[in-house]
């Protein structure tokens, strides 16, 4: 697959609109504008012939396709995809070379989409060396308003109350609250363009999870006030949410696995993931995740290390042993 851009690689195309594109067309163009511009993109990408085949990267799917089809679009060479693999960071700094890697990355054809141009993208998704996933655009939309979009809206709502928390509160504040707000950090420009192409099935979760939080504030509000029988509808929440955690899949798909985690005290100092990687290394312990809580105001912090059940002892002895502090 060549390379998409203007022209053979290493050419430089700054001609004005309207101008023809120099060379031939590429074999797939990957357009990556916000989900309102996507159409237009395309429309013009396809009357300067760009490329053979054309795609892109938006998280919404059904506004583009249809206002690509308002336009008149060539739909016959584009076949709309989403990768799973966005970061809250942005900007070349925040690139990363396994950022798809094992991840799922929606294939949306329609109808009018050309086998070769499904295929197409479906190499550069091989490529990636992400899974593809092919689905309809409106259940990509509404699958995406659930794991993704209204999550957003969530963590977002919750991070707003930390602008006005007290510094005593903030002081406070542990891994939980940073694993809950840590996607509110993107960029609000960008979120809002997401989140006015799939407005209405956003809304649809966001009215369920704000039913569920005021049932919960209610309770906590009878419990307040002596109610001790107010506890049923708050712990049916609190199962509830555990069932769904739960059915979030594992790193590699499926359900997911049940691992134990190994605590160990580590210092704020360059070199010490490394010693401990190597140590995992040495005693043939595969690291399923990790995770690290820092300790305010100490120059150490917690290392949790995730591996499988039966590995624990031998992890664990082998850490003791090299010095390592595992409560």
């Amino acid at each position: 697959m060549r390379p998409a851009g203007p022209g053979e690689p290493g050419d430089q195309y700054s001609g004005e609109p309207g101008d023809q594109l120099p060379g031939e067309p590429v074999d797939l163009a990957v357009i990556a504008v916000p989900p309102a511009h996507v159409a237009t993109e395309l429309l013009e990408l396809q009357r300067i012939g760009a490329a053979r085949f054309y795609t892109d990267v938006a998280s919404v799917k059904v506004e583009p396709l249809h206002r690509a089809a308002q336009l008149g679009c060539d739909l016959a060479s584009y076949v709309a995809s989403h990768p799973l693999a966005g970061r809250e960071k942005s900007g070349p700094g925040a690139a990363r070379a396994d950022l798809f890697l094992g991840r799922p990355w929606a294939l949306c054809p329609t109808e009018e989409s050309d086998p070769e141009a499904r295929a197409a993208v479906l190499r550069l998704i091989e490529l990636c060396g992400a899974n593809a996933v092919e689905v309809g655009a409106s259940d990509h939309d509404r699958a995406v308003a659930v794991v993704s979009h209204a999550p957003h809206v969530a963590a977002s709502a919750v991070a707003a109350r930390l602008a006005d928390a007290t510094d005593v509160a903030l002081g406070l504040a542990g891994q939980g609250v940073r694993d809950v707000t840590r996607i509110a950090g993107s960029d609000p420009g960008l979120w809002l363009g997401i989140l006015s192409g799939n407005a209405a099935p956003v809304a649809e979760v966001l009215e369920a999870v704000a039913t569920d939080l005021a049932d919960a504030a209610g309770a906590l509000r009878a419990l307040a006030e002596g109610d001790g029988t107010a506890t049923g509808e708050l712990t049916q929440l609190l199962k509830r949410g555990v069932v769904g955690h739960d059915r979030i899949p594992g790193k590699h798909g499926g359900p997911a696995s049940s691992y134990a985690v190994v605590q160990v005290v580590i210092g704020d100092r360059p070199g010490q993931l490394a010693r401990l990687f190597l140590v995992c290394d040495e005693v043939g312990v595969n690291v399923e995740d990790v995770r690290l809580e820092h300790a305010p105001g100490l120059p150490l912090g917690i290392a949790e290390l995730s591996v499988q059940p039966d590995a624990v002892p031998t992890l664990t002895d082998a850490l003791r042993e090299r010095g390592w502090e595992v409560p």
